[in-house]
């Protein structure tokens, strides 16, 4: 399973031009599920995003997590993000759960955070969408 992970101060999901989740200040979170990942993966990774302090503190260090600002989260599934590009110039996309095995998955991710007291707003699961953020700082990672 692989997040990018972006703090930003608004992000929001259209499917059809249409608006279909909307969050403040928090974190959007590309999800890529691969094969052979399971539910304990999921919530794992979901309290890893939770907890990682990538928000300041009042002496401008990162410090604080989510669950610290109360901030809200996006989740959105990106199976790109298991490409394997090391062979040729077209992405090979083997890697990523197919999905009937990765929407569950996407799923129990999205359910973990909530667990966790969190605000959740979730993309379309293998819809076409457009996301539009804007990324504070910026801060990206990668888990």
């Amino acid at each position: 399973m692989r997040a990018v992970v972006k703090r930003v101060t608004h992000a929001r999901v259209l499917v059809a031009g249409e608006v279909r989740a909307e969050i403040g200040p928090g974190l959007c979170l590309l999800l890529g599920v691969g094969r052979g990942d399971d539910p304990e993966a999921a919530e794992r990774l979901a309290g890893r995003v939770a907890r990682l302090r990538i928000f300041e503190n009042e002496d401008g260090r990162f410090d604080r997590s989510l669950l610290d600002t109360g901030g809200s989260a996006l989740v959105v599934s990106q199976f790109t993000l298991l490409a394997d590009t090391a062979k040729g110039n077209r992405p090979s996309f083997t890697a990523a759960a197919v999905p009937e095995e990765a929407e569950p998955l996407y799923e129990r991710f999205s359910e973990a955070l909530r667990d966790l007291g969190l605000p959740v707003a979730t993309g379309v699961f293998g819809a076409r969408m457009s996301v539009e953020l804007v990324n504070e700082g910026p801060v990206t990672i990668v888990l």
